[in-house]
């Protein structure tokens, strides 16, 4: 049996192949462990492995540059060549590329560039596994049931262009989500993790038993505002959206929450009344991303063109004062704004120190509030305020006098949270936390928990 073709000896042999004027190549090599489990016993567990590879072609043209990409699975040497074709088709039958650019240029290298790729195994549940089931037992005996999943992968990619860069980044990415249940009720958890050797599985059984024990007792409260805890996963949901909805483009055409009246963007504006920064770093511990660009289709403010454009730390909001919307080098450009490429990381601070467990000690004394679990189904209303409606999940509950007093009913709501930064009255101690409804998308967050003086309730849920 030959030996299997390493990923940085396809990026060469595909850019050998290349005819375009420009090219990129992209080489994913995936690898994912998973366990899953109900009623407190294991029922699948599996690895798999994938490769993926696209090809970024430009062309010259009397008119400007066209741009061809085309991404396929499961490539073999043999595959390369009607590969790189058909992005060279694609972008000789393309106009011009409304962001062309010149391709990003230099000789960095990665030092690992032509080291395999990482992989990840069954292994890395080698301590969380059995602490789980040691919870199994204690849930049996407890009269609870546990399921869930979790799930561990790693994406090596391999970037190499025409211009000189080869570059390559290891990205781990773990999570896990666990729910309890009795008869009646039912409490959720969720993490996400780099390795798993940081998962507590019994700390995890220990908080569910605690909310099914809040649970015992229920109270039925109608629509309306309430002061609201929103927990580091609900906030990281939130503050998700609002950067998916940043874009420097649509604020500079006047087609989103960051625009101003008569042109321009909010900029400078000052959005939220804590000293909040909300900022990305591709080298922030523990949420470590990609530190350069890897782009397979352009979009408003993302370019195939800027592939391996280093990334930085950058500030989004800065002691509650908006400094920089996401753009490319072409919406830069476009807008006038500073180049500010996204970064797959997400960090809400700024706030005290407090414990979303402090901060409920300090709640309800004046009247009644709510802490929620997550949220979830979470979609847009009006893209000029950002409103998004959704829904409450497995736990909203009745704080009276500093204490968990019962569960209530779930909610929809209706808010924006650009208004929610604005009237956020605290922010706790910023924790990673796992955003449950992007999780499939977006993991790498650290959020604060958040109190809401009149969160909007706009509504009675029958969601579990």
């Amino acid at each position: 049996m030959s030996k299997p073709t390493a990923p940085h000896e396809l990026v060469e042999r595909a850019l050998e192949l290349s005819r375009a004027d420009g090219c990129v190549v992209i080489t994913d090599e995936q690898s994912s462990a998973n366990l899953r489990w109900a009623g407190n016993a294991l029922t699948t567990n599996g690895v798999t492995r994938g490769r993926s590879v696209t090809v970024i072609a430009t062309v010259d043209g009397g008119q400007g540059t066209a741009s061809g990409v085309v991404s396929r699975a499961g490539v073999t040497p043999e595959d390369l060549e009607p590969l790189v074709r058909a992005a060279e088709e694609a972008a000789r039958t393309a106009g011009p590329a409304e962001d062309a650019q010149p391709l990003v240029s230099g000789t960095a290298t990665s030092a690992d560039f032509t080291a395999p790729a990482a992989e990840t195994s069954a292994e890395v549940f080698a301590q969380f596994a059995p602490a789980l089931g040691e919870c199994f037992g204690a849930a049996r005996s407890g009269g609870r049931r546990l399921y869930g999943f979790a799930q561990h992968g790693v994406v090596s990619t391999y970037l190499g262009s025409s211009t000189g860069l080869r570059l390559r980044h290891d990205q781990p990415t773990g999570t896990l989500e666990l729910n309890a249940k009795t008869d009646e009720h039912s409490a959720w958890a969720g993490r996400a993790t780099r390795d798993f050797t940081d998962i507590d599985p019994a700390a995890l059984d220990a908080e569910l038993t605690r909310r099914l024990g809040w649970a015992r007792r229920r109270v039925e409260l109608p629509a309306g505002r309430y002061e609201t805890l929103l927990p580091p996963s609900a906030v990281a949901d939130l503050m998700i959206y609002q950067l998916w909805s940043s874009g420097a483009r649509d604020a500079a055409e006047g087609r989103s929450v960051f625009s101003t009246p008569g042109g321009g963007t909010r900029v400078g504006e000052r959005l939220a009344g804590l000293p909040l920064t909300l900022r990305s770093d591709p080298h922030h511990e523990g949420l470590e991303a990609a530190p350069f660009a890897v782009c397979r289709a352009s979009h408003d403010d993302d370019s195939v063109f800027d592939n391996g454009l280093p990334l930085r730390a950058t500030d989004w909001l800065r002691d509650g004062e908006l400094v920089h919307l996401p753009t490319s080098r072409h919406s830069a450009g476009l807008t006038g704004l500073p180049l500010a490429p996204a970064v797959d990381n997400l960090i809400l601070e700024g706030g005290g120190e407090r414990s979303l467990e402090e901060m409920v000690a300090a709640s309800g004394h004046d009247g009644p509030a709510l802490l929620l679990t997550c949220l979830w189904y979470i979609r847009e209303v009006d893209p000029a305020t950002l409103l998004l409606t959704g829904l409450t999940r497995d736990g909203v509950y009745l704080v009276e006098g500093g204490e968990v007093t019962a569960a209530v009913n779930n909610f929809r709501f209706n808010e924006s949270p650009v208004a929610l930064l604005g009237r956020a009255s605290e922010a706790g101690r910023t924790r990673r936390t796992l955003p449950r409804e992007w999780s499939d998308w977006f993991t790498r967050a650290a959020m604060p928990p958040l109190r809401i003086p009149d969160f909007n309730m706009s509504s009675v849920s029958k969601g579990v």
